[in-house]
């Protein structure tokens, strides 16, 4: 391979490198238990994420495919994920405001939810640059490894932020006893909210190869962007026209829309859960969130591999009944209990079987994610693969609500985080039914 094209694909790494810690250290496993700290009710902060994730999601969901079609029309993909990085950048930076005493709860969500649509647009722009970085049998490798770069990115950040700057709320330290650097104060949980600034430095940094290195292809006969910004809508509809006809890909759009979400509550509502279930710490979902994140970038590199050897579909069909049984697992552990044995208030045991529980869902999590994108890509006419994106982006929001309102609501009538759990059982299985009517190569061209 030349040097040219090895730089392009390890570019386009980078963007799974910078971005990665939004979910891992924002969404699940040091912002989000920390929401649950201050807030001091676990049910309470797991209804407040779920109804601020779920309105973002619905503002990705509207606008996804607009800006996918946009770019299939005007090019300039490239122009697009500079737009959307400074944004992510923001949002991100926003959440230093969270203080323990006057969190801001509501300038807060708004940050996150501005950094978590800046990060969905970004990559609908950089999955749609995917096709041109290898022959068809490689797609599974190359994503998969992206995957696994991406979770690397994340396993780093997250041991910088519990190593040198997330302290404990007991203790004022970090994981090696030490106090937060830069003389933030412990009081005041500056290290802990020192999380969006570090990952907004760490996104701009990293995404520094991506622009030196990736190119755009563009497309043939561009036009303005004013004149694909009026012709964005009009596609759009043409296209949902004609979905029904595209029997495969309707149905893996509708399979994805419902199984992502289910894996994005997992993701979500992890650090909360544990937070609130077991009365782990900010670190101690931190190290639990270090095992996720490695068994995360293992398996999404072997699930690569899989995905080329066997195709992208079967390697999704295990990945997501992996997980249905690991949500149902989930609901049977708590600090009193083991899958129905009682335990000891002091027993090691619900916090292990969490442990296991976290490196499943971070192994399936990473698979399931690398062959999602290869398996669009071979449902996807090429011409249109912007709007394509654009299409899985809202396929994956449009129900983005599902999962965490209907955890919310779940958790805010039964008063239980565990019983909150039980509709991602219900969204894996739904999305595993509807695999049965995808084709594993897609659509033959009319």
């Amino acid at each position: 391979m030349a040097v040219t094209a090895r730089k392009r694909i390890l570019g386009w790494y980078f963007f799974d490198w910078a971005s990665q810690p939004y979910a891992t250290l924002l969404m699940t496993f040091v912002f989000a238990p920390y929401v649950q700290e201050i807030l001091g009710d676990g049910s309470l902060a797991q209804a407040v994420w779920g109804y601020g994730i779920g309105a973002a999601g619905v503002v990705i969901a509207l606008l996804a495919p607009l800006l996918g079609a946009m770019a299939d029309r005007s090019g300039g993909r490239m122009g697009f994920v500079g737009l959307f990085s400074v944004l992510y950048a923001l949002g991100a930076w926003g959440l230093w405001v969270a203080r323990p005493d006057d969190p801001n709860l509501l300038f807060v969500m708004l940050c996150f939810g501005l950094g978590l649509a800046a990060m969905e647009f970004a990559t609908i722009f950089t999955n749609a640059l995917l096709p041109g970085l290898g022959s068809r049998a490689e797609l599974g490798r190359i994503s998969g490894s992206g995957w696994a770069f991406g979770y690397l990115g994340g396993l780093i950040s997250l041991i910088l932020m519990l190593c040198f700057l997330a302290e404990n709320a007991a203790t004022g330290r970090t994981l090696f006893g030490l106090p937060p650097l830069f003389g933030l104060d412990p009081a005041l949980r500056e290290g802990t909210r020192a999380v969006g600034p570090l990952t907004a430095i760490w996104y701009l940094v990293f995404m520094v190869p991506f622009f030196l290195w990736v190119r755009d292809p563009g497309v043939i006969a561009p036009v303005p962007i004013a004149q694909a910004a009026r012709e964005a809508l009009p596609r759009l509809k043409t296209t949902l026209r004609t979905l029904p006809a595209r029997r495969s890909l309707s149905a893996y759009l509708a399979s994805s829309m419902l199984y992502r979400d289910a894996l994005n509550g997992m993701y979500t509502f992890g650090g909360i859960y544990a937070a609130g279930v077991l009365g782990w710490s900010v670190t101690d979902v931190g190290k639990f969130g270090l095992l996720a994140v490695l068994t995360g970038a293992v398996f999404a590199w072997i699930g690569g591999k899989a995905d080329d050897r066997f195709g992208p579909k079967p390697v999704i069909a295990l990945n997501v009944v992996i997980l249905a049984l690991v949500a149902f697992a989930i609901t049977q552990v708590s600090r009193s209990s083991v899958f129905g044995t009682v335990v000891a208030a002091d027993s090691w045991l619900p916090d292990a079987a969490f442990y296991i529980l976290g490196a499943l869902i971070g192994a399936a999590g990473g698979a399931l994610q690398a062959a999602s994108r290869t398996m669009l890509v071979r449902q996807s006419d090429p011409a249109h693969l912007t709007e394509a994106f654009g299409l899985y982006a809202l396929a994956g929001k449009a129900t983005a609500f599902l999962a965490p309102i209907t955890i919310g609501i779940t958790t805010q009538l039964s008063g239980s985080q565990q019983a909150g759990i039980v509709p991602l059982i219900v969204l894996f299985l739904l999305g595993l039914g509807l695999l049965l009517w995808v084709k594993p190569e897609g659509e033959s061209p009319a």
